[in-house]
């Protein structure tokens, strides 16, 4: 992301206008901070290959992940070590495996995504499945995750977990386990391998025992929308670049084919809830499942998602209702309420499927996140250590005002929505040097310049 650095001819002009036979004076600290707060500016903002609403692109891997080759055997099965990233390649029909070297009082977590080309045919049970076994083969845990109705290519995850407790029989101990990651495959889909993003967690164990079953009961109704200002905010293009949003009304535009990712701090105690909205356009028609919004917990563990056709009117995908994040929800019975287990950022993912391209155009369409976090922060459970990577169980002050709408004390978010709006990097460039530009030309003229 860079802005575009066309001011050189400016800067020369500006050298030929100091006056004839006179010694430029040095400029001042002052002068100099501003032009190097602007390009630190403009370093920070995305530029419009970044928040450009309307092109659908690749999926952002982050920049700091490595590189690892599954293997068709445990025993060649390369380590995955907590606070990294990988990048791999999932081949049709692969099985692919990775280890974890784990002590006896770790709770590790793993996730994979995949992420299809576009233009790719996946059919509504194509997916991803990710399972933890020990070194005997037992199965800690499984999940998959599908494309579902949408029958859309887009980045698909789901998690592994080994579980260090008192209450769990199997997989207990130090040692090595093993990741599997499978393709599920329908008959028809295209045979082209799939780019995959690994990623390791640890979870340390609690300073002393806390409960252990799930909150026997918690306010399952369904919340009011989110209402109020509306404030743009530009989805990011992965995980590892999801802009930040909280209790709101966040505006955006889509493309068919797109995918968005926002990340919401939720604390101890506290009740997430999503709808996103798809406004209305010209055509006709109807694309099923055409509006997906997924969500997923700090550790990039599948929670739930939601689906919602679209025949060109306003449409709605919302999340069902989902309990207050507490670490006892480990020990619920349903999927949903285990996922629900710490504090951190939860990930919202909004794709609008390709084919809503046949009937409704290129778009982009109007696009609204309404996001609801209802209740206070309660204190965590009190671990023991430090989590891998550090403060992922966490909310800090930082989050919270990245969190914030513009216009609500919110720094960051009003320089996205800057970015938003249609002013790239490098037009905010511009237009910042422009004004110094004057003014050091006005102070050059006041000291007797010759134009």
């Amino acid at each position: 992301m860079t802005g575009h650095g066309t001011q050189r001819r400016a800067g020369a002009r500006r050298a030929r206008r100091v006056g004839r036979g006179r010694r430029p004076a040095a400029p001042s600290a002052a002068r100099l901070a501003v032009p190097a707060a602007v390009l630190a500016l403009a370093a920070a903002v995305p530029g419009p290959s970044a928040v450009a609403a309307g092109t659908p692109g690749p999926y952002a891997f982050s920049d700091g992940d490595r590189t690892v080759a599954g293997a068709s055997t445990a025993a060649d099965a390369r380590p995955l070590e907590p606070g990294h990233g990988y990048r791999s390649s999932l081949p049709p029909g692969g099985r692919l495996y990775y280890r974890l070297d784990l002590d006896a009082g770790t709770t590790a977590y793993v996730s994979a995504t995949a992420v299809p080309g576009a233009g790719t045919t996946v059919a509504a049970t194509d997916g991803l499945r990710v399972s933890v076994q020990d070194a005997q083969g037992t199965s800690c845990s499984v999940q998959a995750t599908r494309f579902g109705a949408s029958r859309s290519p887009h980045p698909v995850a789901a998690w592994g977990v080994r579980e260090a407790s008192p209450g769990h029989a199997l997989c207990q101990g130090a040692g090595a386990y093993y990741v599997l990651v499978e393709r599920v495959d329908a008959t028809g889909s295209s045979a082209d391998a799939w780019p995959l993003e690994l990623t390791a967690a640890f979870e340390p164990p609690l300073r002393s025992g806390g409960a252990t079953s799930a909150p026997q009961s918690w306010n399952s109704a369904p919340p009011r929308p989110a209402t109020g200002p509306q404030t743009q905010r530009a989805g990011g293009p992965g995980f590892a670049r999801a802009s930040t949003v909280g209790q709101g009304v966040w505006r955006d535009r889509i493309r068919p084919g797109q995918t968005l990712f926002y990340e919401v701090p939720v604390d101890w105690g506290q009740q997430l809830n999503a709808v996103a909205e798809l406004e209305g356009s010209s055509g006709s028609g109807y694309a099923d499942g055409a509006l997906t919004l997924s969500l997923y917990n700090p550790v990039r563990g599948y929670v739930e998602e939601a689906y919602a056709g679209y025949a060109g009117r306003p449409a709605a995908a919302t999340l069902a209702p989902l309990p207050p994040v507490s670490y006892a929800n480990r020990y619920g019975f349903a999927d949903q309420v285990k996922a629900m287990r710490f504090a951190g950022s939860y990930y919202l993912v909004v794709h609008l499927a390709a084919q809503a391209a046949d009937s409704f155009g290129a778009g982009p369409f109007g696009l609204r996140l309404r996001v609801r976090v209802d209740g206070s922060a309660r204190p965590g459970p009190g671990y023991a250590g430090a989590s891998r990577p550090e403060k992922l169980f966490e909310v800090t002050a930082r989050d919270r005002q990245a969190a914030t709408p513009a216009g609500a004390g919110g720094g960051s978010a009003a320089w996205r929505a800057l970015a938003v709006g249609g002013i790239g990097a490098g037009t905010v460039l511009l237009t910042v040097l422009g004004v110094w530009t004057a003014v050091a030309r006005r102070r050059v003229g006041a000291a007797g310049a010759v134009p």
